[in-house]
């Protein structure tokens, strides 16, 4: 201890730092910081013991008080669940038919529809339901498979053309470009061109007329408006799943399309099911 300093003025000894000529004195921390410092040193040991706090091989050390943030919330969602019980056994046992706007069980029922969409549905829907190139807009009256609510509802629960579902809707667009000839192709494009759209070569839309009937109006009907028991649309309202443009049609008409959605009966209760059902049945274009 033979190279301590002392401050000359103050007699206080230094720390042995110096910057440009100032040194910094070794004064004592004030005592009422210093006490405050155990406390917090106190309270953070009884914390780790009273609540989980250590992280062990697979969970963490669970506390003496049993708290869980899990439990927290598994806790109020049975108390939200637990108020709406009364409407919650109304909606599953209720016809969805029978649900009128101005109902109660139908507001309830909405509004449930709506959160189960947001968290469920919105990744490929879109958060306001308009849908995407590839997913269907829920908002306008167009529908594949119908959209009546008993119609939405199948879907939802069983999904479309997934392996997971036996009792999916299910069908399959054969991709012409295996079986047409290139000149066929063109020609049948041109037609379904000319179905909604007044820009088109319309000799080569007549050849594609027979061609139609012959490959394609067996699903979509001879006047080609679609056939919702096979999922087949409609293609001469204007309104593209994949896009209208030439190019999207023509490589709709080679390669086929074929989306798939999940079902829903197995992830979510039926409760939900029946709720987001209503939910879409009531954005706009529902039948």
């Amino acid at each position: 201890m033979s190279d301590r300093k002392i401050d000359d003025e103050t007699g206080i000894e230094t720390t042995g730092h110096e910057w440009d000529g100032i040194e910094e004195l070794n004064n004592p921390l004030p005592r009422w910081w210093l006490w405050t410092f155990y406390a917090t040193i106190v309270w953070g040991v009884a914390y780790t013991i009273a609540y989980p706090a250590w992280p062990m091989i697979s969970s963490a050390t669970a506390g003496v008080l049993g708290y869980s943030t899990r439990g927290e919330v598994a806790a109020s969602i049975e108390a939200h669940e637990a108020k709406n019980s009364e409407l919650v056994a109304a909606l599953t046992a209720t016809e969805l038919t029978e649900l009128a706007p101005t109902n109660d069980l139908h507001r309830y029922a909405v509004a449930r529809g709506a959160s189960v969409f947001r968290a469920q549905c919105s990744q490929c829907h879109g958060s306001g339901a308009a849908g995407a190139v590839g997913y269907p807009n829920l908002l306008d009256d167009d529908w594949l498979w119908g959209g009546d609510v008993e119609s939405i509802r199948y879907t939802v629960q069983h999904g479309i053309r997934n392996e997971l579902d036996p009792d999916a809707r299910y069908s399959e667009m054969p991709a012409f470009g295996e079986i047409l000839e290139e000149e066929e192709i063109n020609a049948v494009v041109e037609h379904v061109i000319s179905l909604s759209a007044s820009d088109y070569d319309s000799a080569l839309a007549a050849q594609g007329t027979e061609i139609f009937a012959d490959n394609c109006s067996a699903c979509h009907g001879e006047n080609a408006m679609g056939d919702r028991e096979q999922g087949a649309p409609n293609l001469a309202d204007a309104i593209w799943l994949y896009g209208g443009s030439r190019e999207a049609i023509d490589y709709s008409v080679r390669y086929a399309r074929y989306g798939v959605m999940p079902p829903w009966g197995p992830r979510l209760s039926e409760e939900d099911v029946r709720a987001v059902s209503v939910y879409v049945h009531s954005l706009g274009g529902g039948e």
